[in-house]
């Protein structure tokens, strides 16, 4: 997956030092001056201490031991502590007419936490150690076989079966394998739940999916049901793709595993956790024998390394006159994965100092996937080189889904004549037959993910607000798998499974909306900067590479960071207010129709 992590450079676990103290709002009314000086002073030691606990957590994501996971959950236990008094001291301003800077300040703090801790300090140290420990569970996740007693291997290695193993029950033992991963994590999930739905509470949310929500600029119902209103516009794309996708797998596996009508084993798909299925293209593809698509095979031959592709990604940025990554990113960023430690390879981006001191954090191999993934976290970097000097509280997406969908809208652009000019692809003859081969690529990583995106938090909502019981967990979990994506459990499961924990963002507890609504909105994105180039033609085939109007456009919106809600950011890049999939739908257009014709007949939905 494709994800950035940056959480903690970001709003979601804001930084704090015990010898600080926040500044207290005034015993008598408070004015709207007062309001200036508490969060300018706020501004100030947030950007100091927010710092302390980036670093903290870096060196334990990049050096995984007992005491790099304390003095982490140490550091995030001052963090809680200091935000909940800030929150709970600027509820004094609350309905004070003020200036729209300070005003957006205030909010931004009162919904900056996505793991509010209790006010009670034991509760605090019990959150905040319960966090780091559900953290290091996952990246030192390994099976060593059904006895216990094989090769160990990681998630690295797990999805390398994953995406390349054609054979069921070899997939099926990486699948079973890695979620096994995960049941220690059950008692631990429970206690974050409910820790941290107490801290939401003290600083005035019902519970902390409440909280979630509310950083969107609208009321949580409100967001809630835009949220639906997205899923509902590309659905229908969603379920040709499931339809047509499914009949292929029943011809590879056998209609007895997987039959018409029914969810797909999720083991089939590709990817561990069946988000993404473009690693089982070639047992799909239209068209065999057209031009190959073939970039992983192209990329190994001319020894391209993880610098080199890294260097590639800048260009593309650099190409549309955006400036160059300062010489530290090049010193500190983890590319590979050191052979002499553990580390969590997910692939995320920080600006650990808050000051311009971007990194990229990956395991970078040479495949087509981490190209693309590289240029996604190279989205947020740029995002925040271009807003750092702004106050430490604005320094973030105007919101989470616009962080992810930057880099994701550029990828847009990596169109074949792009790749054919990087010689990674030969020259691909332009025919509604090697379109379509594209396009289906293309959509088994873009479209496929769209239900996965939105039923994470779905589900986690509906725990957190104890819809979900902890005895329901799992099975909750794989009736919402069902529901939207239409994927089952290979093999029978039960409550002493924790297969939500088996993703990473669960356990890391980071918000997972924002990748659904990137996926909408990168094609918006990709839309406007299109038009920004003057290009004229069908929006799959644009690129902006080398394009300076659109840098400028681009450009534009990333120095606003928070500054002003997400509406009048996304107003500054597309001319509208609203986000919208049809962008999405007019890209996949051709591959539609395709899909509409091969499924006919066929038995489709779950």
């Amino acid at each position: 997956m494709r994800a950035l992590l940056a959480v903690l450079a970001l709003t979601a676990l804001p930084s704090a030092a015990q010898e600080t103290r926040v500044p207290r709002a005034p015993a008598a009314k408070a004015t709207p001056d007062e309001a200036k000086k508490f969060v300018t002073s706020l501004n100030a030691d947030l950007k100091r201490l927010w710092v302390k606990q980036s670093t903290a957590e870096w060196i334990k994501s990049t050096y995984i031991t007992d005491d790099t996971e304390r003095n982490a959950a140490s550091v995030n236990e001052e963090v809680m502590a200091f935000t909940n008094t800030a929150i709970k001291e600027s509820r004094r301003f609350d309905g004070l007419k003020l200036d729209p800077e300070t005003a957006r300040m205030i909010h931004l703090l009162q919904v900056s936490q996505t793991l509010p801790a209790p006010a009670d300090a034991g509760k605090r140290a019990q959150l905040a150690a319960t966090a780091a420990k559900l953290e290091g569970l996952y990246g030192k996740g390994k099976y060593c076989g059904k006895d216990g007693k094989g090769t160990c291997r990681d998630l690295e290695e797990l999805s390398d079966v994953m995406a390349k193993s054609r054979n069921y029950e070899e997939l099926l033992d990486a699948w079973r394998g890695w979620h096994a991963i995960s049941r220690p994590m059950r008692p631990l999930f429970e206690q974050l739940v409910t820790l941290s739905n107490e801290g939401a509470k003290d600083i005035g949310f019902n519970d902390l999916g409440t909280l979630w929500r509310s950083s969107y600029d609208m009321t949580p119902a409100e967001f809630e049901k835009d949220a639906q209103r997205l899923w509902g516009q590309v659905k229908p794309m969603y379920d040709e793709l499931h339809c047509y996708v499914r009949g292929r797998l029943a011809r590879q596996y056998g209609e007895a595993n997987v039959p018409a009508g029914k969810p797909i084993p999720a083991h089939l798909l590709g990817n561990m956790w069946a988000q993404e299925w473009n690693n089982i293209y070639p047992l799909v593809e239209p068209y065999p024998g057209q031009a190959s698509l073939d970039v992983d095979g192209a990329m190994q031959a001319q020894g391209y390394d993880a610098q080199k592709m890294v260097k590639l990604g800048e260009k593309f940025f650099t190409s549309m006159g955006l400036k160059s990554l300062p010489p530290s990113f090049w010193e500190r960023s983890q590319f590979t994965k050191p052979r002499d430690r553990d580390v969590v390879c997910h692939a995320s981006a920080w600006d650990v100092s808050f000051d311009n001191d971007l990194r990229v954090k990956m395991c970078i191999k040479p495949t087509e996937e981490d190209l693309i993934t590289i240029h996604h976290e190279l989205g947020h970097n740029y995002y925040y080189t271009y807003y750092y000097q702004l106050p430490v509280l604005f320094q973030a997406g105007a919101n989470d889904g616009f962080h992810e969908a930057i880099g994701d809208a550029l990828t847009l652009s990596i169109t074949p004549a792009y790749l054919q000019q990087l010689g990674l692809l030969k020259a691909v003859e332009k025919n509604d037959k090697n379109l379509i081969n594209l396009q289906l690529k293309d959509a088994l990583e873009k479209v496929a993910f769209l239900p996965f995106g939105l039923l994470v938090d779905q589900w986690r909502w509906d725990v957190f607000s104890g819809k979900v019981k902890p005895a329901d967990y799992n099975k909750s979990w794989w009736a919402m798998r069902e529901k939207y994506q239409g994927v089952s459990a290979p093999v029978a499961r039960n409550e002493q499974d924790f297969d939500a924990g088996a993703k990473y963002h669960v356990p890391a507890n980071v918000p997972y909306t924002r990748y659904f609504l990137a996926r909408i909105l990168q094609f918006q994105f990709h839309k406007a900067l299109c038009e920004a180039s003057g290009y004229k033609g069908a929006l799959h085939e644009c690129s902006i590479y080398g394009n300076k109007e659109a840098g400028k456009r681009l450009q534009a919106m990333l120095e606003m960071g928070a500054s002003k809600p997400w509406p009048d950011a996304l107003y500054a890049m597309t001319g509208t207010r609203q986000m919208d999939a049809t962008p999405m739908l007019e890209y996949f257009a051709p591959l539609r129709r395709w899909l509409q014709e091969q499924n006919q007949g066929q038995k489709c939905g779950w």
